[in-house]
């Protein structure tokens, strides 16, 4: 039983001595979210084909209250639940079930799509004041570890986690995740980042610790700090700063972030890379592998006006390797401005421009309907074969119900083309979204 387990098992006895309190069974909160999902990947310079799968995923989420007095304990369940409904082993994405699921479904012994997955997470909880502990699933949404939720089912870690709001205009955040259960997986697996997350030969580490702070300097203006430590991989700094400037009838948001990673433990020496615990990168002479070496910055700024919302940014990645984040090889994101539909744009060297355009039809008597295309272009990719190039253009069009019967039932049509000289392969994609959340309690 690994230390997570065996403090919420703890969590868990405490609670169910006291589950008849007031407040753990009035404040709760149940909810059945439904996600019908449509993908479809068009690989056009290599021999994967057109990937395609479409499944019903159920999301049952339970947020209980707190039990009374000065010491509040409580539980949440997280219940997930992935059902095939279309596939095939030529579509599926990843015939080889020694490695990680296909594109929305995990693999079974003879390379096709499993029928149904299924996981259930609990979190303990303990409230002191304005301080919250969590320990069991989580699912950060940080600048240093953000989870995933691209596809039927959303990515959960398994740690815990310290939130603090007793100073105003201040939250202090600090944790450690032990483990990784990915968006096509019932199992948890431990952690990595690209280049050495391979599922056969690959190297794993169970120890990630991360603490931040987030300082509302004024109502307008935020600043930020985050630490990450993926241990014998590498250690990250975060600076952020965001804010919002009234001009006019309209708003001019900026948000500047700065990334400074380096190796930590067995990566930064030449026996441990040797072990494989590598980055992916360029490091000269053809080689692809080795120390994490980063600096990534980036600017975004947006400007709005009535249901206008237009936005320019621009990315630097700098260094010899890509930009390092939490990456078991099973579909992962990147806290940067640049991690799109397709790609993430994160290789060493590389220069993204950013141009996007979102509309609020809600402004000409459309309420409920939003739409969005997006264009980055990357250069400056450092490879063997000299500069690299890509690019790639997302159009979003969502759309809520406002009324009726099916009120809340969301449908969002995503369309992606992304096309380079890089190792990855050019995609058409497009993801068809039909979510809707029913209460329970």
């Amino acid at each position: 039983m690994n230390k997570s387990t065996l403090a919420l098992a703890v969590a868990l006895g405490v609670i169910a001595q006291q589950a008849s309190a007031a407040g753990f069974i009035e404040d709760s909160k149940a909810t059945l979210g439904l996600r019908n999902f449509y993908i479809n990947q068009d690989t056009r310079n290599a021999d994967a084909n057109t990937q395609e799968e479409w499944g019903q995923g159920f999301q049952f989420n339970y947020i209980s209250g707190y039990t009374e007095g000065t010491v509040g304990f409580g539980v949440d369940a997280l219940g997930l639940l992935g059902v095939k409904l279309d596939s095939g082993k030529g579509r599926h994405g990843n015939p080889d079930s020694s490695k990680y699921g296909g594109t929305v479904f995990p693999t079974d012994e003879n390379g096709r799509a499993v029928d149904d997955f299924s996981s259930l997470g609990l979190t303990g909880k303990v409230r002191i004041s304005k301080t919250e502990a969590r320990i069991g699933t989580l699912q950060p949404k940080l600048p240093v570890v953000t989870f995933n939720d691209g596809r039927l089912l959303p990515q959960t870690f398994e740690g815990g986690q310290i939130t603090s709001a007793e100073i105003d205009n201040l939250t202090l955040i600090g944790g450690q995740l032990e483990h990784a259960k990915g968006r096509n997986s019932s199992n948890t697996e431990g952690l990595s980042i690209g280049g050495a997350n391979n599922a056969e030969t690959g190297q794993f580490s169970n120890t990630f610790y991360y603490a931040g702070a987030d300082y509302k300097i004024s109502k307008d203006l935020l600043a930020q700090y985050y630490y990450g430590n993926l241990e014998d991989f590498y250690q990250q700094h975060f600076l952020g700063l965001t804010h919002t400037w009234a001009i006019g009838p309209g708003a001019l948001k900026s948000d500047l972030r700065y990334f400074h990673s380096d190796s930590d433990g067995a990566n930064g020496s030449a026996s441990g890379r040797a072990d494989g615990y590598v980055s992916t990168g360029y490091y000269g002479d053809g080689v692809t592998k080795g120390e994490v070496d980063n600096d990534t910055w980036s600017a975004l700024f947006t400007f709005s006006l009535g249901g206008h919302a237009l936005s320019a940014g621009y990315q630097q990645v700098e260094g010899d390797s890509n930009f390092p984040f939490l990456n078991q090889g099973d579909g992962a994101t990147a806290y940067l401005i640049t991690d799109r539909q397709i790609g993430k744009f994160l290789s060493a060297g590389e220069r993204t421009w950013l141009a996007e355009y979102a509309y609020d039809f809600s402004k000409v008597g459309v309420p409920g309907l939003k739409a969005t295309v997006t264009y980055l272009s990357g250069d400056n990719i450092d490879s063997a074969a000299g500069e690299q190039k890509e690019w790639e253009r997302d159009f979003r069009l969502d759309y809520v119900l406002q009324e009726g019967a099916l009120k809340g039932l969301g449908v969002s049509w995503r369309n992606a083309t992304l096309r380079g000289n890089t190792s990855a392969a050019d995609q058409d994609e497009n993801r068809l979204i039909l979510s809707y959340s029913l209460p329970i309690l």
